[in-house]
């Protein structure tokens, strides 16, 4: 045969055309969420994966062969679609747990939309072109029939079978113990790592419950608990209120923008209450859902899954049931469908009285998918008015949700101008819907006062996870976000959102300057109400009688991330190759986490996460929607 021919007549085999079309689209999915490509990555690790199942099709497949190559290619490109997309929000690799999220991705589509970036459509072009000329043109007939289903040679097939299987051998076995989910995920390759994770995927054994105690979690985070611990009981008898407030950075305390206050409300608290300017979130995949969770509970979240997804069905140690014991009423207040991320379950588990959802809401002055800001704490108020008419004081959270990405809120709805550099950016809308719901705030502080519940509250309010994912954002948001901090915006910036605490009676300087998080709010408020915490195993610390603090990271980072000292630390393929980013500006970037600290902190999720699984199940909780 001609070598012209024979080239051609090879390049048209399905096993070749489809690694051709599949290795282009390895490297698109690699250029977004790997930093500097290696040329060789996606074909040494990429296309052995690939081969083996060509080499299946090849030996098993007859009549419709080419179907199952087509459907291969569909699957495959969704698959990296998916990556690159979860990447730019997440800054994590995809895996088969993201389908828990399924449903949330309907309900928040805009946010998907926004990440879309015309080129990473193409990605499907060449489905629709092939799908059109396979089924459409006579060429393509006659190339079904004539190299299609020409069989193979069988001692090729077996060979590049077994260098394939190698391949992956040597690309998976090696780098399965990483720590970092995306080193891990570029060492396998995209498509090992999925499989590894899928196959390998189940629960280590639980410690042991009476082995888990809180002497030893006080001793793996080094503390040291007071025999009378300050500020014990300051807020007695008083109503409990959580704030959470969507998306909130702590960055926008104090923001101007071309001489505007884009917080102007919340500036005003940080001067009366005490302020935490150095406090992190705890929140992962289930987003503001994990936020409530962990708020609630002083337990981390899962090391997979949405934390109501993974705990749902359990009957959780909570702080609604802490102060229910206390004479307590509660009460949770959010505008969306109860059923968005099974909050039903979320409520249960954690033993509120009652909920609030958009069946009490509504749907007139919607921003995004409820009722906006205004209408929660004007409703809101009435209710914990009537609640403050009982014998007993009451605990109310309430999730606000008008500054949620991707922060595109009504025109009607802006209170500020903002400067010409700032339209059409991600970080303009941010700031715009920040705004926005921090004149929400401002009503509802005012509504308080008029309504009588001010004097009579203890505050606390927080962000309840990042608004601006460094992975989303494009050349304009990151100048924007330079020029706002003076210094590039880093992983470090993201996790940082502020915690305020009012109506404490504790006489404290109004800025904390100690690290705190999410998981440490549920301790502080037990501490200032004067609940004892005895008898609950709870991971975070009392803020006000503790100075130094390690708070563990996951998800929006690579699992063994970790926050101590003035610095973030984000593992490599384990400690010794991790990095380091100065949570200050002008601070080091070389130290700050120990190894010691490290091990602790593994050992810490793992204690968290045995507890919680072996707590008992609610009674008829697997049949509840």
């Amino acid at each position: 045969m001609e070598p012209i021919k024979y080239l051609r007549s090879v390049w048209t085999r399905p096993f070749v055309l489809f690694t051709l079309i599949l290795l282009v689209k390895g490297y698109i999915a690699w250029g977004p969420i790997f930093e500097d490509t290696p040329l060789w990555g996606p074909l040494l690790t990429e296309i052995p994966f690939l081969w083996i199942i060509f080499c299946l099709f090849e030996w098993l497949a007859t009549k419709r062969k080419l179907l199952w190559y087509m459907v291969t290619n569909l699957f495959v490109t969704g698959l990296f679609f998916t990556a690159i997309i979860y990447f730019k929000y997440y800054g994590v690799v995809v895996n088969y747990h993201a389908l828990d999220q399924s449903r949330q991705a309907v309900e928040v589509s805009d946010s998907v939309f926004t990440l879309l970036a015309p080129q990473y459509l193409l990605i499907f072009t060449d489905i629709l072109v092939l799908t059109v000329w396979f089924f459409a043109s006579k060429k393509a007939r006659k190339w079904r029939a004539n190299v299609v289903h020409r069989p193979m040679n069988r001692r090729v097939l077996g060979s590049v079978l077994i260098v394939s299987l190698v391949l992956c051998t040597m690309n998976v076995w090696p780098n399965r113990a990483s720590m970092n989910e995306v080193v891990k995920a570029e060492k396998m390759g995209i498509l090992n790592y999925e499989a590894y994770t899928l196959l390998t995927d189940r629960d280590e054994e639980p410690v042991p419950l009476d082995e888990i105690s809180q002497a030893r979690i006080n001793e793996l985070k080094s503390i040291e608990q007071p025999e009378a611990p300050a500020h014990y009981g300051a807020a007695e008898d008083k109503n409990l209120i959580i704030l959470q407030l969507e998306s909130l950075q702590n960055f926008m305390v104090g923001l101007k923008i071309d001489g505007q206050e884009v917080t102007p409300n919340l500036n005003k608290l940080t001067a009366e209450g005490l302020y935490f300017p150095n406090f992190y979130q705890s929140a992962g995949q289930g987003n503001t859902s994990d936020a409530e969770f962990t708020v609630n509970t002083s337990f981390y979240i899962p090391p997979r899954k949405a934390s109501v997804v993974a705990y749902g069905e359990k009957e959780l140690p909570s702080l609604p049931k802490l102060l229910e014991d206390s004479g307590y009423q509660t009460a949770t207040f959010h505008t969306n469908q109860v059923s968005f991320w099974n909050r039903n379950q979320l409520y249960a588990a954690l033993g509120f009285d009652k909920y609030y959802d958009q069946e009490f809401f509504g749907m007139d002055d919607t921003v995004f998918f409820g009722a906006s800001d205004e209408v929660l704490y004007d409703k809101t108020t009435d209710v914990l008015q009537q609640m403050d008419t009982a014998d007993q004081p009451f605990y109310a959270q309430i999730i606000s949700m008008s500054a949620h990405h991707p922060f595109t809120i009504p025109a009607e709805k802006y209170k500020m101008d903002l400067p010409a550099r700032y339209e059409g950016t991600l970080v303009g809308d941010y700031i715009r819907a920040q705004n926005y719901a921090d004149y929400c705030l401002g009503r509802l502080i005012d509504e308080l006062k008029e309504k009588g519940l001010w004097e009579d509250s203890l505050l606390m309010l927080y962000g309840d996870h990042l608004g601006l994912p460094l992975h989303s954002m494009d050349e304009r948001d990151l100048a924007l976000t330079k020029e706002i901090l003076g210094h590039d915006y880093t992983y470090s910036d993201m996790p940082n959102i502020p915690f305020l605490i009012l109506g404490d009676d504790t006489n404290e300087a109004h800025v904390q300057p100690q690290l705190g998080a999410q998981v440490d709010i549920l301790p502080t408020a037990a501490n200032l109400l004067g609940v004892s915490l005895d008898d609950h195993i709870h991971f975070g610390q009392d803020l006000l009688n503790q100075s130094e603090n390690m708070i563990p990271e996951r998800y929006y980072w690579p699992s063994g991330s970790l926050i101590a000292g003035d610095t973030l630390f984000i593992p490599g393929t384990g400690y010794a190759d991790g990095t380091y980013y100065p949570l200050k500006k002008g601070g080091t970037s070389d130290s700050g986490v120990t190894e010691d600290q490290y091990n602790r902190m593994l050992q810490l999720f793992e204690l968290s996460s045995s507890y919680v699984r072996q707590q008992p199940d609610r009674p008829g909780a697997a049949e509840e929607e």
